[in-house]
């Protein structure tokens, strides 16, 4: 009886020669003798399948992060932290990627989300030599792997664009070693580095852009604590163009005379979403972690949110976000983009949908994911102030999910100022903490336009992150690095 369906691929040899075979045995073992596989037992420590059909980019980058031994920072199953491609959603929903594929930009900004320090190079931005340099420094060492973005039909495979790692390199032959991540269609394989490069500099029909490679390595910078900038929402690009285009146009065509005006341009104006790319990072516990006493790891990783969220407070470029908040909202002064509410039940109500995306790998719809029974707990811990942790049921395709997140709070001291009391000394992270560090996050040349130079210097010293703590000043620095890396690759792709 026949079975439906393919079983493997007979590889197109040449101009691939399989790594398993007497030649591709032999390229490695020269490979390895001329120190040009440094990098590849990493990489085949942690070699995985992808696991859907599209899941190439992810199966790709979760496997070089895990060579890299980069935490993760959340579970993938029990207790362990792991990267899994299941995981790699904060920049593209997975079923979209499922469906339509990743373009090699999300892959990059996928990699800035999980901690990993990447150069990305499309063809057009790059040369043959300078990618081979590339490659001979990464299969060189074990601090650095190269990503390939490519299309198969150079190669003479079946299929369209694809994303791998490559493992070795070949000086005498002038060959790489594709570690295919298709493993049920194709086996690893040998290629000419300068085909690969011809199949490198093709067109992604689903961009307009050419594909290319990108170097990934672990991070020297701290990661955010408690916010991240989120490209994965429908209103990123918008936003982001408002932000570096429209914002500065608005400031040159208006006389403007203090910060609250300043402010009122930036955000009355806002499209919708604004505050949607900014994230607060949701510290989820699963269903067997729930129960009343945290862990040491769960602690420190609270302390920090909480330490980060206490300085975020103590900035007078919050206080100035404060006061104008007050007036836009004393004033009936409508702010649209801000109309979120921010008590703790809206909170629970909106994080519950965010730690089920974490826990399901689904991104939110209107009618995805179901909340109920939402409901604030405090648990105790060490004889200090107890800590918030929300607790939901949520069904999503009619199944439930247990989502548990604990959230960071921050006593603030009251203070003697013209803004509302009640606001400024809320515990939990609210709107204005949020508009504060994408403030900070935004270039220093948006406010340039500004015409009143006295306007002018006083908002670039608000948001300068020289006199920062450490702490927020990483965390900010992390989220400039994060919004510049998605403009650079997702909004303007082609500026300089």
């Amino acid at each position: 009886m026949a079975l439906a369906g393919l079983y493997r691929r007979n590889l197109p040899s040449p101009p691939a020669i399989e790594f398993a075979s007497p030649d591709g045995k032999q390229l490695f073992k020269e490979a390895l003798e001329g120190g040009t596989a440094e990098g590849f037992f990493k990489l085949i420590s942690y070699y995985q399948t992808q696991s859907e059909p599209a899941y190439c980019g992810l199966a790709t980058l979760s496997m070089v992060l895990n060579a890299l031994a980069i935490d993760p920072g959340r579970t993938w199953k029990g207790p362990w932290r792991w990267f899994d491609d299941s995981m790699l959603d904060c920049c593209e929903p997975l079923e979209k990627i499922k469906s339509k594929g990743i373009s090699f930009g999300k892959v990059a900004c996928l990699a800035v989300c999980n901690g990993a320090q990447v150069e990305p190079f499309r063809t057009d931005q790059s040369s043959l030599d300078n990618f081979r340099r590339r490659v001979v420094s990464c299969t060189s060492s074990e601090d650095c792997h190269l990503i390939v973005s490519y299309s198969r039909a150079v190669l003479q495979q079946t299929g369209t664009g694809h994303f791998s790692p490559i493992g070795c390199y070949h000086a005498g032959k002038d060959m790489v070693l594709i570690l295919d991540v298709a493993r049920f269609k194709y086996p690893p394989h040998w290629v000419p580095l300068s085909l690969l490069w011809d199949a490198m500099n093709t067109i992604d029909n689903s961009t307009g852009h050419r594909r290319g490679f990108m170097v990934i390595s672990r991070c020297q910078k701290a990661a955010s604590f408690l916010y991240t900038l989120s490209c994965r929402d429908e209103h990123w690009g918008t936003v982001a163009k408002y932000l570096i285009e429209d914002v500065p146009l608005l400031f040159a065509s208006e006389n403007l005379k203090n910060v609250n005006d300043a402010l009122c341009v930036v955000l009355k104006s806002a499209p919708p979403g604004l505050l949607d790319i900014i994230k607060w990072i949701v510290e989820v516990r699963r269903e067997d972690d729930s129960n009343t006493i945290l862990s040491d790891e769960e602690k420190r990783r609270l302390v920090l949110k909480e330490e980060v969220l206490k300085q975020i407070r103590k900035t007078e470029l919050f206080k100035h976000v404060m006061r104008y908040l007050a007036f836009a909202s004393s004033t009936c002064n409508s702010v649209a983009p801000l109309n979120n509410k921010d008590g703790l039940a809206d909170i629970a109500a909106d994080i519950c949908c965010q730690g089920a995306e974490l826990l399901t790998g689904k991104i939110w719809s209107s009618n995805g994911f179901c909340c109920k029974e939402t409901n604030v707990k405090l648990l105790k811990a060490d004889n200090k102030e107890p800590v918030t942790m929300v607790s939901s049921t949520v069904i999503t395709d009619g199944n439930e999910q247990r989502v548990d997140m604990l959230i960071p709070s921050s006593q603030m001291e009251p203070s003697s100022s013209d803004f509302d009391q009640n606001s400024c000394c809320r515990v939990h992270p609210s709107i204005a903490d949020g508009l504060t560090v994408l403030l900070f996050s935004l270039p220093p040349d948006a406010w340039l336009r500004l015409k009143e130079e006295k306007l002018l210097a006083e908002m670039k010293g608000l948001t300068s992150v020289d006199s920062l703590p450490t702490l927020l000043r990483e965390e900010v620095i992390s989220a400039s690095f994060s919004f510049y890396f998605a403009l650079k690759f997702l909004v303007f792709p082609f500026r300089p």
